[in-house]
């Protein structure tokens, strides 16, 4: 057949970004089709209240990159737009323990801690990664907790996608001998999350993405893929045909056929697209799909400090620091920058209970025992210069199952393990302390005190990697069971609980795979 494309990939996040940039340079003809919008530094907001340009919901007018999923078990925040989760996380590139690598549905597949170290170097190198230089008031008031703890030993910077450079001062690509895009040096506005309008972080379109497209990629963005349907043989040998629609604008459909076809739109993208794909075009996906998706057990609190002069706290980069608090567990304090503070609508103080009525009665104890301080926390001038979020992670592992919603798009169901739960007591303690730090107490999404489940920013799995297509939705090499020429390559396919930020495993695991791809002209 005369198709359209050797590849399409749908998404362009860590996994989508490197598959483009990986396919192209052994030859292959790649779209990139992405559903949000290009942004440039410009178009990125002042600050998280212009909900416009922050917040991705376009039925309710908001196009922006930065998106909010309400789910049984779990919030869930996520970035859409050219370059996906990269516009709006907060840089850190960890590299997890060792038991990441030993645990879940993977472990027996392949040595990966062994195996993936040449590509988590490569990661480091195409993300510009850098120790961050200087640590900041939020990061120096965890380091004082490390201190009385008797934990200084275990609180480093973070090593983070950053070009520090010399502040403010714009220099020719210093990353790719000239084939980058210029860079600018990080002013630390800790405005990162709402959008580098510096040129400073390294997000994907300055680096995989735009190398893809030197070397002919195309990306065709405003885009949703809402089928994947065969050419000829069941298998997919012969092919696919990718039906999409726009998701901003003037609806327009459209179709390209390709021969192979990646699918990297994250667990929200991924997961139910191919949930709905096996009730209709492609029946024998595995009955994986949607299976062992983890939460990276995290919770999100916010402390505001109410000193009379109080630290700017939005000063630094989005996490400049984390603490080891044991083998399982760490916390980062994150910041937003100046004047943006959207956040306090949407936190209550954080109390704990078993119940929402005991939650209740907990918080108007406190409201009747600390009137002054909930007072002055909620009216607080300058919130996002006095507030730290408190992000804490564990490698303790859970799962959930992802199923489509005969009301919403999705549906949570509890798996393995415990329920994912807002109330870990570690982060409550590790929060306390923070409040005694600062004069402030911690408060939480109203939904994880409404709800007890958590927020976190790491979903992952539905798209595991397993020996069998009764054990997985992957194979070793992230091939889709059953079909030819498909692959998933982004957080659906993290089969195991990394306990930091998955954005580096990623980009590892997809150079991985897309090393084990021959160049085109070695297929002919």
């Amino acid at each position: 057949m005369n198709l359209d494309y050797d590849y399409v990939i749908i998404g362009s996040g860590f996994g989508g970004s490197v598959s483009a940039l990986r396919l192209t340079e052994k030859g292959y003809k790649v779209l990139v089709i992405e559903k949000g919008k290009w942004f440039k530094g410009e178009d990125f907001p002042d600050n998280n209240w212009q909900l416009k340009k922050w917040i991705w919901e376009p039925k309710l007018g908001l196009k922006g990159f930065f998106k909010m999923t309400f789910l049984n078990h779990v919030t869930v925040l996520s970035g859409v737009g050219v370059g996906g989760g990269s516009l709006t996380y907060a840089n850190t590139l960890p590299i997890p323990k060792s038991e990441f690598f030993k645990t879940g549905s993977w472990a027996s597949l392949n040595n990966w801690e062994t195996l993936l170290q040449p590509f988590y170097k490569t990661a480091y190198k195409m993300l510009g990664a850098e120790v961050n230089p200087k640590l900041f008031d939020a990061d120096k008031t965890i380091q004082n907790i490390a201190k009385n703890s008797g934990k200084e030993a275990h609180f480093e910077p973070t090593k983070v996608a950053v070009y520090f450079g010399e502040t403010g001062k714009t220099v020719s690509d210093p990353y790719f001998n000239g084939k980058g895009p210029d860079r600018t040096g990080c002013i630390h506005c800790g405005a990162c999350m709402t959008g580098c309008k510096f040129n400073a972080k390294n997000t994907l379109d300055k680096n995989y993405l735009h190398l893809a497209q030197q070397l002919g990629a195309e990306i065709l963005a405003e885009k949703e893929v809402v089928d994947v349907t065969v050419l000829g043989n069941v298998d997919g040998s012969d092919g696919y045909k990718i039906a999409y629609k726009s998701s901003l604008g003037k609806k327009e459909n459209g179709s390209v056929t390709t021969k192979g076809v990646i699918f990297s739109g994250g667990v929200l993208g991924t997961v139910p697209l191919l949930l709905k794909l096996k009730a209709t075009s492609l029946p024998n996906l595995s009955n994986c799909v949607g299976r062992f998706v983890r939460t990276n057990n995290e919770s999100l609190h916010i402390v505001t400090s109410t000193d009379k002069k109080p630290k700017d706290f939005s000063k630094g980069i989005a996490i400049g620091s984390i603490l080891h608090t044991d083998e399982n567990s760490h916390i980062e304090p994150v910041r937003y920058g100046e004047g943006s503070g959207f956040f306090r609508t949407l936190s209550i103080p954080f109390v704990y209970g078993s119940t929402v009525f005991s939650r209740a009665l907990g918080l108007m104890k406190l409201i009747f025992t600390k009137p002054k301080l909930i007072f002055k926390t909620v009216f607080a001038k300058n919130y996002s210069e006095r507030s730290t979020v408190l992000l804490f992670m564990q490698t303790l592992d859970s799962t959930l199952q992802i199923k489509l919603g005969k009301v919403t798009k999705m549906k949570t169901e509890q798996e393995e393990g415990e329920t994912p739960s807002a109330f870990i007591p570690e982060a409550i303690k590790l929060s306390e302390e923070y409040g005694k730090e600062v004069n402030g107490i911690p408060y939480a999404n109203i939904t994880d005190m409404l709800l007890g489940t958590p927020t976190t920013a790491h979903i992952l799995g539905g798209s595991v990697m397993g020996e069998s297509v009764q054990k997985g939705v992957i194979d070793k090499n992230c091939n889709v069971f059953n079909y030819k020429n498909m692959m998933v390559c982004d957080g659906s396919i993290i089969s195991a609980n990394p306990g930091v930020n998955p954005s580096l495993s990623i980009t590892a695991i997809s150079e991985y795979a897309m090393s084990t791809i021959l160049n085109k002209s070695e297929k002919l």
